[in-house]
């Protein structure tokens, strides 16, 4: 009896190493580092909480950027794999190094159930993670750094700071394995769906041949694929693999060491990406645990050429087949584009009209067929409301239901902060504004769907709201 009580004890506090990535997944809240809720933070921020990492990590400056400010190397295990994680080479790619600051959190926790996992790791890797390469890049949420070099593309002539100290660490390192952590565009498309994650070994020569650096490279990214698998199936796709021979992931991987290349794509309405930010959690772990078991060896190298390669095809964010305005029939697609404020620290997204015209073999997050329906211009609700909180206080939804869409407000009105709470979303205005009625690329038209008199859905910057209950 005793034994099968501690039986039943371990069973339940001890993941199985199969179902790893789903443990990772359904416990992830227990780990994730709540002070880094958007895509917006900034190199104190992340310094601060690397301040605070406990003594089972090393913490050292291993250089300055171009405008000084520090770029951080934290280390963890020590075993005999080297293995190198670096994050926001690009600025405005922040999704990793949210992810890497829950896997620091994981990673200092205990009597979990993870212990185990966590000694495999500690014994079998030295983990190495510079968190954000591009800090510079960072402060202003923007691609490239202070002269405006994009740094990626800087392993050959390192005329970077930054660029100089990815190479110094991975050349002193002699490193096993390499993780090229990114971030990709919401509209890259896999199989018609969104590229939720995109990853790659990355090709070392322009012939894209396979050694066995490249051959264990793609065991392992086969090896992520599947757990991914269980959670976004059919949105993981393979990045374009031509040979860039000024990338730091290509030289990485014709230096010698094992690189696999992450990119964070988009998932429905997770702007913030703090979907993929836990797929990064989940999927970062659970390969530091396959490269210390060596379970990647069992994959074959043909497996990795299954996995579909991102498509061609762009992805909208919606698009309304069949609108019958201006005397003719036409398929519309919207897309979104965000402006930040000065300290780039906030920013409001602005639809516009992407594309016209027979749309049949495009693809969007959301589509409309709008098929025998009115279309309306949404109109301007004829009461003035003194401030966002009254207008917040209306029964939107029945206001949308009779075709308005768009408010004034006497409040001045603060697009970086009130956009984003307002629930239906709706237009606000401090004047009257000016009359948009008519479809064109870039427009942002309001426009109302009737069928039988009644509503039934309406388009609102861009934001399709469906009101058929």
């Amino acid at each position: 009896m005793r034994f099968l009580i501690i039986l039943f004890i371990v069973a339940h506090i001890t993941p199985v190493s199969a179902q790893l990535h789903q443990q990772l997944y359904a416990r992830y809240d227990a780990y994730k580092e709540t002070s880094l809720s958007d895509r917006r933070f900034k190199p104190e921020d992340v310094q601060a909480l690397l301040r605070q990492l406990d003594n089972s990590f090393t913490k050292k400056e291993a250089g300055r950027s171009v405008e000084g400010r520090p770029i951080s190397l934290v280390t963890y295990g020590n075993g005999p794999e080297q293995v190198l994680l670096w994050s926001q080479m690009h600025g405005d790619e922040p999704t990793a190094t949210q992810a890497l600051m829950d896997i620091f959190r994981w990673l200092s926790s205990s009597n979990d159930g993870f212990d185990p996992i966590r000694e495999k790791i500690r014994k079998s890797i030295t983990l190495h993670v510079i968190p954000m390469l591009n800090p510079d890049g960072a402060v202003r949420f923007t691609r490239r750094n202070h002269h405006d070099i994009d740094i990626n593309r800087d392993a050959l002539r390192l005329q970077t700071p930054e660029g100089r100290i990815l190479k110094h660490i991975r050349d002193s390192l002699k490193a096993d394995w390499g993780f090229n952590l990114h971030d990709q565009q919401r509209n890259t498309s896999v199989a018609g769906k969104a590229a939720s994650v995109s990853l790659l070994a990355p090709a070392f020569n322009e012939n894209r041949d396979v050694n066995k650096t490249r051959g264990d490279a793609m065991k392992l990214v086969r090896y992520i694929y599947d757990q991914l698998q269980s959670f976004i199936p059919d949105q993981v796709g393979i990045y374009p693999d031509d040979f860039e021979p000024r990338a730091f992931g290509d030289n990485i991987q014709k230096w010698g060491t094992r690189t696999v290349l992450v990119e964070s794509g988009g998932f429905q309405q997770d702007f913030e990406r703090q979907e993929i930010r836990k797929l990064n959690f989940v999927l970062i772990i659970s390969a530091l645990e396959s490269i210390a078991s060596s379970s990647y060896k069992k994959v074959a190298v043909k497996k990795y050429n299954e996995i579909p390669n991102n498509a061609a095809r762009r992805l909208h964010e919606l698009i309304v087949l069949n609108v019958n305005v201006e005397g003719l029939i036409r398929d519309v697609a919207f897309d979104r584009r965000e402006t930040q404020n000065t300290t780039a620290r906030h920013y409001y997204a602005t639809g516009y009209v992407s594309d016209l015209g027979d749309l049949s073999t495009s693809v969007a997050y959301n589509s409309f067929d709008a098929s025998g329906m009115v279309v309306e211009w949404g109109k301007l609700y004829p009461t003035v409301f003194d401030t966002v909180n009254d207008l917040q206080q209306a029964d939107l939804a029945a206001l949308l239901k009779l075709g308005f869409t768009d408010f004034i407000v006497r409040e001045p009105v603060d697009k970086f902060s009130t956009v984003t709470v307002i629930s239906p979303p709706v237009n606000i205005h401090n004047i009257v504004p000016a009359v948009s009625e008519t479809l064109r690329l870039g427009s942002n038209p309001s426009l109302v769907f009737k069928k039988n008199e009644a509503v039934k859905a309406v388009v609102v910057n861009s934001q399709l709201i469906r009101l058929d209950d």
